[in-house]
């Protein structure tokens, strides 16, 4: 009798179909210089099935959640799209799921330094694809929570009009 080694090999992880991007826009002219020292102020949108999500402020309790055409925010300038990574979830899972996320994300719940718009597309990232969106993308927002005891109480307000 022959006894023959089986080799089990670990099943790959599916990758998922749809691909994810993020799209990052410029604040201010200034990002053109701080942009090359990993500073600058950013908005971004999460991208995919051809729809950008965004997050946004306004004095509701409704969604601050909104929906533009890809690369394309008003008021911003488009810098860049970063890849991200993919998702299993069709058209209709990813609106399932914006309007599940929309119970987070009012407009009356964003704030500069801890709920902006770059927050809520890592959340979203992460739970769509497992990855966070690049560091230096929501960096000044981290280096004003360390200085948030000393920055205006104005600042904190929303200042970042929703998109209707």
């Amino acid at each position: 009798m022959v006894c023959k080694m089986v080799t089990i090999l670990p099943r790959k992880k599916n990758l998922g179909a749809y691909p994810v991007y993020l799209n990052v826009y410029d604040l201010t002219p200034i990002n053109g210089y701080a942009y090359w020292l990993g500073l600058g102020v950013y908005h971004s949108g999460v991208q995919v099935h051809g729809v950008e999500y965004g997050f946004g402020a306004h004095e509701h309790e409704t969604t601050g959640i909104f929906e533009v055409e890809p690369r394309k925010c008003p008021g911003f300038s488009f810098r860049k799209s970063i890849f991200i990574g993919t998702t299993d979830l069709g058209p209709k899972d990813v609106g399932a799921f914006m309007n599940k996320l929309a119970q987070d994300y009012s407009g009356n719940a964003y704030h500069l330094i801890t709920k902006n718009c770059n927050h809520f597309c890592n959340d979203v990232c992460l739970r769509l694809t497992a990855n966070s969106i690049p560091r230096w993308v929501n960096r000044l927002a981290r280096f004003g929570l360390l200085c948030n005891c000393v920055l205006p109480p104005d600042l904190n307000e929303a200042t970042v009009s929703q998109v209707t």
